[in-house]
Parts: structure tokens; C-alpha cells; sequence
């Protein structure tokens, strides 16, 4: 089992993942429900995790560092080993 390493998220990626946790109006047309909102901020979260390198199951916040910090386990493949 590998440690928990610190990442720093940019700007970017941080307005990426408030806005795929937001919550958003709908209709419901046809019996079709949209996506629930704690999926797509899941997906947000695991696409951040292929690009940064790291497992977003593991996330946990870094206390009085701000939003973009946080620990989690490195994800290691091929590139990053």
C-alpha cells in the first residue's frame, strides 16, 4: 500500500471540480432524470486524478492550506513510476 503524498490543483482544475459539484435546475422530460450531481463531481474528481496522478478515492483535504491542497495515494503507472 503506498503513502499519501500532497497535490496543489490549480485555479483551473479547482473552478473544474466547484462547478461539477454545483447543484443545477432541470426538467424532467420523458421520464429521464439527469445525472446525479455527486457522479459527475465524482468523474470531475477521478479525471483530476489521471492528470495529476493520483487515486480520487483517497482525497482528504490538507487543513489551513486552502481549497487547491490536498493528500491523497499516488496513482502509479508506466510514466510516473
Amino acid at each position: 500500500m503506498s503513502t499519501r503524498r500532497e497535490f496543489e490543483m490549480s485555479e483551473a482544475d479547482l473552478d473544474v471540480l466547484l462547478k461539477a459539484s454545483s447543484q443545477t435546475r432541470y426538467m424532467v422530460f420523458v421520464g429521464h432524470t439527469p445525472i446525479d450531481p455527486k457522479v459527475i463531481a465524482n468523474d470531475a474528481w477521478a479525471a483530476l486524478g489521471v492528470k495529476l496522478g493520483f487515486d480520487s478515492t483517497t482525497v482528504q483535504p490538507v487543513a489551513g492550506k486552502g481549497d487547491r491542497f490536498f493528500t491523497a495515494r499516488p496513482m502509479y503507472t508506466g510514466e510516473n513510476r
